[in-house]
């Protein structure tokens, strides 16, 4: 279910030498800061770092130990097994709103997949010392991150349902539904920039093959295919698409 992504970003210097504090309107972006009192928002701010990443670039890189809590302000990533000796597997696509990571952060482990961007994204880090205080001081991020982890539990279950199936639309139909999870994803609303190919290398099929399922799709009235995106007209016929 894996496609390589083109490596366009090898002549840039490494992300963590780009980082740079996060402007007004990306702070804007991130769905957990409102709920920190001030002085720890004050502090969060303070050790926030924000970083363009380019087309393939790798923000988390398997086997390197976890030290930030990364974000999606803008763009999209893809998280991936695909350096781990095993069949590689494309997990799930991160768009904008999407934070991850929060398990591997709790435990200190080494990270067990690779995040890459499939389009030039805006990343946000959180040092792994700045998230376990908030961990340590702050009820209301407790409970996002229980909520997050929560949600990516069945976010995963479902992802190995959409594994076994056969049927290329259904497998778009559920991918689809996946990246606009209203929790996880709070920055997509009803529209993901996405192109055809890009939803290719999260969903494991060609361009033309995501071209004629979303075609499918739009007849029955669950999304729009818009110009540099995808709409989603009704999310719960979606997830409930079934075919035949």
């Amino acid at each position: 279910m894996d496609s390589t992504v083109p490596m366009n970003a090898s002549a840039h210097p490494p992300l963590r030498l780009r980082a740079r504090a996060a402007t007004g309107d990306e702070l804007a972006q991130i769905p957990w800061l409102p709920l920190l009192e001030r002085t720890q928002r004050e502090a969060v701010i303070a050790q926030l770092q924000v970083a363009d990443a380019e087309v393939g670039e790798r923000v988390c890189r398997f086997g390197r130990p976890a030290t930030f809590w990364f974000g999606v302000v803008d763009g999209l990533l893809k998280m991936s097994n695909d350096d781990s000796g095993g069949t590689a597997i494309t997990f799930t696509g991160v768009p904008p709103g999407g934070w991850f990571g929060e398990g591997t952060l709790l435990k200190r482990e080494v990270y067990r997949y690779n995040i890459q961007a499939l389009r030039r994204s805006v990343v946000a880090g959180l040092p792994v010392e700045t998230f376990h205080w908030l961990l340590e001081s702050s009820i209301p991020f407790n409970r996002f991150v229980l909520n997050q982890l929560n949600e990516r539990l069945g976010q995963f279950i479902a992802a190995r349902e959409i594994d076994r199936m056969t049927d290329p639309d259904l497998r778009v139909a559920r991918n689809l539904a996946s990246l606009f999870h209203p929790t996880l994803y709070p920055g997509v609303g009803s529209l993901l920039r996405i192109t055809q190919t890009e939803l290719g290398y999260l969903v494991g099929l060609s361009r033309q093959r995501v071209n004629q399922a979303l075609k499918t799709l739009q007849d029955q009235g669950l999304i729009r295919i818009e110009y540099g995106g995808l709409r989603v007209l009704d999310l719960g016929g979606l997830r409930l698409f079934h075919t035949g």
